[in-house]
């Protein structure tokens, strides 16, 4: 399988350093095999090389601060714009993992569409292009004969649309709704120790949880972005952000906290999808809820059903290698198709 990747931040090198360390498993058990053979960053500059680019190298070049350093060698190109990687380079599948637009989808929706139009397949771990234009880019797919998948999108590797849309397959889903922001649970679950929204905030600003701007998490809007592609995966209903109630976690206090503690409750920062309608509140719920015993960084999705009634599913919902293992599973999955 030959890999163009859009991006290569946290989650493209996490994805790189998966293919640099697993490679020689993944032949054996899988029969999987991929060459990266073009990488796109807006500032950092970009390679195409039509037999693949070594993983190794590509991220010491990164860490030296640009794909600039990366050895010369035949039929290695640079400095081809994203458009002509998705148009021209000889890739199989094109990896989105470039820095999120919820408003537009763009620059990456364009490169979508071109990729898709070229007969690629399209992976996507930025969340834009599925947020703001999922029913187009399912139908371009299907009239192509190719796979749009976005696993790492809502949790990461977590895999809450597999389980949704295929473990759970026979299930009628009536509702999802978790904890799908680690960084505005890490901060619930610090104020829970006495500290204060802010410092809370700071600290997860030191750690890397945080961005310098945090509007997007506390304010709940990639909460609501994860909503969204949420109710289209799993419903089949597309909802706008002026459509749905969204309200973040900056207005909590420590005195709200200790109210909620005063009676074994905890405040959380829920969304909740249905065919009808999707929201993102700061909520208390009681501790004896599976949703409320996850702390920290991690995320979690309940989802109610017909037939099994309510399965929560926990796990990593950020971070470089579990995002990128969000995009390997949605490689294997094309691979496992195209073989059969």
């Amino acid at each position: 399988m030959k890999i163009a990747m859009i991006g290569f931040g946290t989650v493209g090198q996490g994805l790189a350093q998966i293919l640099r360390d697993k490679a020689d498993e993944l032949c054996e058990r899988y029969g999987f095999s991929a060459k990266i053979v073009a990488v796109y960053t807006r500032s950092r500059g970009s390679l195409v090389h039509p037999h693949g680019l070594d993983p190794a190298a590509l991220l010491q070049a990164i860490a030296g601060g640009s794909l600039d350093q990366y050895p010369e060698q035949d039929r290695l190109e640079r400095g081809w714009d994203a458009l002509r990687i998705a148009r021209e380079s000889n890739a199989d599948v094109l990896v989105e993992v470039s820095p999120t637009n919820l408003e537009t989808g763009q620059p990456a929706l364009d490169i979508c569409r071109a990729a898709l139009e070229s007969g690629r397949h399209i992976v996507l771990a930025n969340k834009g292009p599925v947020a703001v234009a999922y029913r187009e880019l399912a139908l371009k797919a299907e009239a192509a004969g190719r796979a749009f998948l976005f696993e790492g999108t809502v949790m990461a590797g977590t895999p809450s649309l597999r389980l949704a849309r295929e473990a759970l397959a026979g299930c009628t889903i009536s509702e999802v709704r978790g904890i799908i922001n680690g960084t505005t649970n890490y901060i619930l679950t610090q104020m829970e120790t006495g500290m204060g929204y802010s410092e809370a905030l700071q600290q997860a600003q030191d750690i890397g949880y945080a961005e310098a701007d945090p509007t997007a998490d506390v304010d709940g809007w990639d909460a609501a972005g994860k909503a969204i592609i949420l109710a289209q995966a799993l419903f089949g209903v597309r909802f706008t952000f002026d459509q749905m109630s969204v309200r973040g976690i900056s207005h909590l206090t420590a005195q709200d906290i200790a109210d909620a503690k005063a009676v074994g409750e905890r405040w959380k920062l829920i969304a909740r999808v249905t065919p009808e309608s999707a929201s993102v509140q700061p909520q208390r719920i009681p501790v004896t809820h599976p949703l409320a015993g996850v702390s920290g960084g991690t995320n979690a999705l309940t989802f109610t059903t017909d037939l099994m009634g309510e399965i929560t599913l926990i796990g990593a919902g950020a971070g470089g290698i579990q995002t990128g293992f969000g995009v390997l599973s949605d490689l294997l999955a094309i691979y496992r198709q195209v073989r059969s």
